[in-house]
């Protein structure tokens, strides 16, 4: 087979997938980008011409800036908690009982088997004022009025941490799963404790999972909507729910795309320090 014909093969497999990013991700990426530069019109979606004012008012008012931080805060904060969470369960799963892998797999996949939506009224029930854990302790005695579980940043990354947990657990666990048994066995034979074998080996080789996980919990985390929606209620708002309701309540298309441009490219930044932090660190 000739060289050129390989390529035209390789680029035959590929375009399918390169056809579908093009048409539901690059050009919708255009379009909002192009709104974010229109103008507000009253009636209409966007008024004739460009303009900065969009990034303008984003940028100079404080109370966007917060919300960008909650929002970025909130991300950071499932992600380490699920990274917590999740080591040790994947490393039950990548070593653990091989008879019991099988359930052990359906309870860590079990949460993507029910929508988010549903998920998300679940703990609202579970959260809630009159919930399951407010109602039981009033029941006992132990509390008089209600615990402030849900309407605050608590609620929300509890939530998410559920929900994103399986994101976390399949990356470490494939990574733990690649790294060599005969390496742990020598570093034994030459004195390392466990502790030692843990820092100095499995960790290291396991980061390219604990890397994409934590990649994948955050960037979701951050674009979450539902989620923070249900269980922040009005109280605690971040910025892809004020996205929605710019766009939708308020009908204010180039400022929402706007602020959903500053949220992705905040996202976009901080993985890409973070892959460099992480690179730089275990290389």
């Amino acid at each position: 087979m000739t060289p050129a014909r390989a390529n035209s093969k390789r680029w035959l497999l590929i375009a399918p997938a390169a056809i579908l990013v093009g048409v539901f991700l690059v050009l919708p990426y255009l379009n909002i980008i192009l709104i974010s530069f229109r103008p507000p019109a009253q009636g209409a979606p966007y008024g004739a011409g460009y303009t900065l004012q969009n990034y303008g008012k984003f940028l100079s008012d404080s109370f966007y800036w917060l919300q960008l931080w909650n929002t970025i805060a909130i991300a950071f904060v499932t992600s380490a908690l699920c990274l917590l969470v999740s080591y040790p369960v994947a490393w039950q799963l990548a070593r653990g009982n091989t008879r019991m892998r099988g359930l052990y797999y359906g309870i860590v996949l079990s949460p993507l088997l029910v929508g988010i939506v549903i998920r998300s009224y679940g703990w609202t029930i579970i959260l809630g004022n009159n919930g399951l854990i407010n109602r039981s302790l009033r029941d006992i005695g132990w509390i008089s009025a209600p615990l402030p579980l849900m309407y605050n940043t608590f609620g929300i990354v509890l939530a998410l941490v559920h929900v994103f947990l399986p994101f976390m657990v399949l990356p470490i666990m494939g990574a733990l799963q690649s790294v060599d048994p005969a390496l742990e066995s020598a570093a034994r034979s030459l004195g390392a404790s466990r502790t030692t074998i843990f820092r100095r080996v499995i960790f290291p080789l396991s980061m390219p999972g604990v890397q994409s996980g934590c990649i994948l919990v955050f960037i979701l985390a951050m674009s979450a909507y539902v989620t923070p929606a249900l269980i922040g209620g009005m109280r605690v708002k971040t910025m892809p729910v004020t996205v929605v309701d710019t766009l939708i309540d308020a009908f204010q298309w180039p400022f929402g795309s706007a602020m959903a441009l500053m949220l992705s490219l905040c996202g976009a930044l901080i993985v890409i320090i973070f892959a460099r932090l992480t690179r730089m660190k275990w290389a």
